[in-house]
């Protein structure tokens, strides 16, 4: 919080010190600034030194020493362009980060004398007071707002495109906070588009610089990408695991090599060699790289698609969302609104709905219509919200500019005017009807989701008639009115067009006296003891694609949740007709309300009256509190924003059974939804946010996927942006992110049993005092391995979402069981290749004074060597996962096409007659055929067995020992609680109030 004293628009409280601040905040700017550069020689220096890298010139300084010389050169090679990738992308994030942080403009700067001085913004400092100019500024630095208005564009920060009007900080508003009062606050980096008004010089609007550098809106952002928040899932935490298990057996491969080569007379300089050299195959090095290919296609196919991507490794995580969370308006409803009618009170009671405001008849209603907005005119052009001009345009009234650039408009009794609204010129008094006369704008108090509400200060021409008009919600609305004035039959009303779908919005209105200043008046001052005027209807259409989205996930066991600032009626109307609430679904209102002086505060359920159309909040049922499961239908808990707060502070115990039967959450502000999402996560869930990016900033990035509909191509709102306008981008999202975790899963899998497979080599060679060859290790591990583990992770995923997520640990049953049996089944067609060779008539043993690859070429290497080559291109088809949550393999046509030429390169290579290639690879001659069809016959069985098994996990064969035990209680905690609540009739209690003393009682565990 920042303590703003505000006179004389000078700021005398915090200026005083600003000179001696000048030296000290610029070093401060130059200081961050080289703190990015430091950053980026700390990135290179990290880099280098990564422990992946490390381990790369470990083993190339190994197989060096043991003159693997191609080998060692290609993985050099390989590093180096690594190395240089990934230090150009760095350099290239930074230099994208530094071009964002840098922001030097000239700006004009009020002194505490009244002087003004045009500085670079560098020496900015907070408490300076800055001039705003007419337009085109990028705002170098955080500002409270203290005189005039300005329209801004904030999507570089919201990814919201609506330009955002801002209006100028209450005198009486002595804490300010830039996050309560964003309407006063002038964000870094945002585009200003236009300014007016301004203090006492006249010479454009006034702020005071609160933030400067990484201290800002913006600097917040760059911080949050130079430091993103850790990604908790547990398929990384696992990977970790598992390499140390390789490490561990590479340990054992280490000793086991000792004592097989030292029983051989093998020199201590070989036998270090050889030890060392098991570390660099059972640990592989390229398997960071291959688990990232995943992501890369999934990320390559999102942006075919529309969706971009500011943070790869959260695809993976969209494969498990288990929740997702929806804004209203916007989002599932159409962004324009049509209006449907308007109710002006007549006498104790509203009138009859007309249609269009067009037959208004001249008068108050009519002018709070046309008044009662935040829009600005740029270029003859009106800009704002989509509602509000909407509601002009549906007037016919004409939003003009001041007479002069001071905005003194002698129209108007000289009061310094915002904006002007004019009627249609088609009027004419001849008609013997009364005139609609010019309003004019000259205070805004501005909408903001938290207050539900805004308000504008008008004049008639020469300054006479001032009126204040209010708008917004319509419960908040008649809670700022005299008793006497709000309809007798407000709520019955409300709740009719409400429950229907409509959107609805209240006006107020209220004189305000001569002696009143206006320029001066303060919002409580104005808005108090209001006369209500009536209700504008709405109607808001929900998008086409809504209820086929909602319908896909909830057939996938994907829970959709709403959560919406509109009127929790509406909000249910809307549910219901996107498909969230079936029609034979029962909703119950959740009522919690806070304590009083006479009272304490109380939870109550109350349920709604059948259909999800015709809910009535009032007359509630009679029934047996004896909860709804027993009927066979299920039901629905919606909830408002101030009951989810009373809900927080005085019933935590019945926060997390609540939130497993909430799906609609109304009236919520920005903030509410984030501890929404945080509340749902705490239960375990994964939770997925979609939203347009303007109010859901705070959840978006929250939640473990957030999607902003936005035409940006980015947004630093949410880890992904969709340019489409509607949530067809939601399954399409989950549905990748499914495709990339199995294809990751798959990808280490391979990895593993490749470094396995020559784990097994390796040591069985070892023990016939050989080793494979450098050119065969260069064959095996970047011909087939690379090129197979490129390849496999082109598959796109399936057409349809499987009610069965994706598993997400490494170190599951049948993952561990499917690596277990097929490292045993490899080894097992190893040695058998082994058996047979030497149990051939013309098997001559090796020369036992010739170790390791002096020994090439010989019969047992070229036996391992064939086998172990088709072992690589066989569990590449094996662990290749395909439906549910791929296309079949067959798809992924050059997976396919180097299948068939890799089988077929390996036959040739067994089969076939000694040529160039296979004195290269120091491959054995041996003529006997039927020697070399027994092992592909090997590798073919071995292959048929792997498949087969591997399918038998898959479809679950080892449940049975998974539930030896008995069944096991889930470890996610909405899991335990969802059967809880299956299996407990009596909740929710209805119609019986609880009390905080009662919570420990009443169905609570």
């Amino acid at each position: 919080l920042c303590k703003i004293s505000i006179f004389f628009w000078l700021c005398r409280n915090i200026t005083k010190p600003a000179h001696d601040l000048k030296k000290r905040g610029k070093r401060s700017f130059k200081s961050s600034m080289t703190w990015i550069n430091s950053r980026l020689l700390l990135c290179i220096f990290f880099q280098v030194l990564n422990p992946f890298y490390i381990f790369q010139v470990f083993s190339i300084i190994l197989w060096m020493s043991d003159r693997y010389y191609y080998y060692a050169a290609c993985i050099l090679i390989i590093s180096l362009i690594s190395i240089g990738l990934s230090l150009y992308e760095i350099r290239k994030q930074s230099t994208t980060l530094r071009r964002m942080a840098r922001l030097i403009v000239n700006v004009t700067v009020r002194r505490n004398t009244g002087e003004e001085e045009c500085v670079s913004s560098e020496e900015l400092v907070p408490g300076d007071c800055i001039v705003i100019p007419a337009e085109g500024l990028l705002l170098p630095c955080d500002a409270a707002l203290l005189a005039g208005e300005c329209m801004v564009n904030e999507s570089m920060l919201t990814g919201e495109s609506i330009p955002v009007m801002k209006t100028p900080l209450s005198v009486s508003e002595a804490t300010y906070s830039s996050e309560s009062q964003r309407r006063h606050t002038l964000f870094c980096g945002t585009q200003l588009i236009q300014a007016k008004g301004g203090g006492p010089a006249g010479n454009g609007p006034i702020a005071v610089v609160t933030c400067t550098g990484f201290f800002t809106a913006k600097g917040d952002l760059i911080s949050s990408i130079l430091y993103p928040q850790p990604l908790d899932f547990r398929f990384y935490r696992d990977a970790m695991k598992f390499l140390l298990f390789l490490g561990l057996l590479a340990l054992v491969g280490t000793i086991y090599s000792i004592v097989i080569l030292s029983k051989s007379n093998t020199t201590w300089q070989e036998l270090v060699i050889r030890s060392l050299d098991i570390v660099t195959i059972i640990v592989p090095p390229a398997l960071p790289a291959a688990m990232t290919t995943a992501t890369i296609y999934a990320q390559s196919r999102l942006k075919h698609h529309g969706v971009f991507c500011i943070s790869p490794p959260r695809i993976n995580i969209c494969g498990k969302i288990s929740l997702f969370c929806f804004d209203k308006t916007g989002t599932l409803t159409e962004e324009g609104l049509d209006v449907w009618g308007i109710m002006e009170v007549s006498g104790a009671v509203f009138g009859e709905l007309v249609p269009d405001p067009l037959f208004l008849p001249p008068g108050l209603m009519l002018s709070a219509l046309a008044s009662c907005h935040s829009l600005a005119l740029l270029g003859g052009q009106a800009l704002g919200d989509p509602l509000e001009l909407k509601m002009i345009e549906s007037t016919g009234w004409e939003l003009t500019e001041p007479e002069n650039e001071m905005g003194l408009d002698s129209e108007f009794g000289k009061h310094r005017v915002l904006a002007v609204m004019r009627p249609p010129v088609s009027e004419h008094p001849s008609q013997g009807n009364s005139v609609s006369q010019p309003v004019a704008i000259i205070r805004r108090f501005p909408f903001s989701s938290s207050l539900q509400r805004m308000s504008v200060v008008t004049v008639g021409p020469g300054g006479a008639s001032p009126v204040a008009f209010l708008k917004g919600a319509p419960e908040m609305v008649a809670s700022f009115c005299l008793r006497e004035s709000v309809p007798s039959n407000f709520s019955p009303t409300l709740r009719e067009y409400a429950s229907q779908g409509f959107r609805v919005l209240g006006f107020a209105y209220k004189h305000l006296t001569k002696e009143t200043n206006l320029s001066t008046v303060e919002r409580v001052e104005v808005e108090k003891d209001m006369n209500f005027l009536g209700l504008l209807v709405m109607k808001n259409q929900v998008k086409p694609e809504s209820a086929e989205v909602i319908c896909t996930l909830k057939l996938a066991q994907l829970r959709p949740v709403m959560v919406t600032g509109d009127n929790i009626l509406t909000a249910v109307n809307v549910a219901g007709a996107c498909g969230m609430v079936q029609s034979h679904e029962r909703v119950i209102f959740v009522h919690a309300s806070p304590p009083t002086a006479s009272s304490m505060a109380s939870l109550q359920f109350h349920q709604g009256d059948g259909a999800v159309a015709t809910i009535n909040t009032q007359e509630t049922i009679d029934i047996p509190a004896q909860g709804l499961y027993q009927s066979g239908a299920g039901y629905h808990l919606a909830i408002n924003g101030m009951s989810f707060a009373a809900l927080c502070d005085h019933f935590p115990e019945y926060l997390p059974k609540i939130l497993m039967r909430g799906t609609v959450y109304a009236r919520m502000t920005p903030e509410q939804k984030t501890q929404l999402v945080k509340a749902l996560q705490k239960l375990n869930y994964r939770v997925g946010m979609c939203g347009d990016g303007a109010n859901d900033c705070g959840a978006l990035r929250a939640a473990d996927v957030g999607v902003s509909l936005s035409e940006a191509e980015a947004s630093v709102a949410s880890p992904f942006t969709s340019k489409s306008d509607n949530i067809s981008c939601v399954p399409l999202l989950i549905k990748e992110g499914r495709c990339s975790l199995v294809t990751s899963f798959s990808l280490f899998k391979y990895m593993a049993l490749y470094s396995l497979i020559q784990f097994a080599s390796v040591l069985i060679l070892y023990t016939e005092k050989t080793n494979l060859g450098d050119l065969q290790f260069l064959f095996f591990d970047l011909v087939l391995v690379t090129v197979l583990a490129i390849v496999m992770g082109r598959g796109g995923p399936s057409d349809e979402l499987h009610p069965q997520r994706p598993a997400a640990s490494l170190l599951s049953l049948p993952i561990l069981s499917s690596l277990l049996v097929h490292t045993v089944l490899l080894i097992l067609a190893q040695l058998s290749a082994l058996l047979i060779t030497v149990s051939q008539d013309w098997y001559v043993p090796l020369n036992s004074t010739v170790t390791g690859a002096a020994n090439l070429p010989n019969m047992e290497d070229t036996s391992i060597f064939a086998v172990s080559g088709f072992q690589y291109i066989i569990m590449s088809i094996v662990i290749t996962k395909g439906y549910p949550y791929k296309k079949p393999l067959y798809y992924n046509f050059l997976f396919v096409g180097a299948l068939l030429v890799f089988f077929a390169l390996m036959s040739w290579l067994v089969l076939f007659r000694h040529t160039i290639i296979h004195q290269l690879l120091q491959l054995y001659d041996i003529n006997d055929m039927n020697y070399k069809l027994l092992l592909v016959a090997v590798a073919a069985l071995n292959f048929f067995i792997c498949y087969l098994l591997e399918i038998l996990i898959d479809r679950g064969a080892l449940n049975c020992l998974h539930n030896l035990g008995g069944k096991r209680e889930s470890k996610k905690q909405y899991k335990r609680l969802d059967a809880h609540l299956a299996g407990t009739p009596s909740w929710p209690p209805l119609n019986q109030p609880l009390f905080p003393t009662q919570c420990s009682v009443i169905g609570v565990s």
